[in-house]
């Protein structure tokens, strides 16, 4: 399913609807150039999964873990090449631990995927508007 956003909010807001009903578990693989919104989406998710977080990029830290009845796990893969480097830092570890993955950068690690996540890719179509096309998942 393919949607378009036209500003900052908008973004969150639908990332706040997909999060919504993500079940425990779930990966959200986001694809994208920089600044296309995918850190607004996940602020949005964190937001509709009910936490109260300043959802940050987490670009030097790798992940951003924000705890709830389901925690969000956020990662930025910008600074990785491989999906061994993820894996080196726990990435099975996250996944057994039940939260929501949202994985920026997912380009980056197209091997971590056990082909169950759902993809997210977003593309910048004006100095505000973005479509985001999710492929699986609840909206879908």
């Amino acid at each position: 399913m393919t949607y378009t956003t036209h500003s900052e909010k908008e973004t969150e807001d639908l990332g706040a609807r997909f999060a919504a009903s993500l079940p425990a578990g779930a990966v959200a693989a986001l694809y994208g150039d920089l600044g296309c919104g995918k850190t607004a989406f996940v602020r949005g998710m964190a937001r509709g999964m009910g936490l109260d977080a300043a959802v940050t990029s987490p670009t030097f830290t790798i992940v951003n873990e924000y705890d709830g009845p389901r925690p969000l796990f956020h990662f930025d893969m910008y600074r990785l090449s491989s999906a061994d480097e993820l894996f080196d830092i726990g990435w099975e570890d996250y996944l057994a631990r039940g939260g929501v993955c949202a994985v920026e950068w997912s380009e980056n690690v197209p091997g971590a995927f056990e082909g169950d996540e759902i993809a997210v890719r977003f593309e910048k179509t004006g100095d505000n508007d973005r479509k985001i096309t999710i492929e699986g998942g609840p909206l879908c």
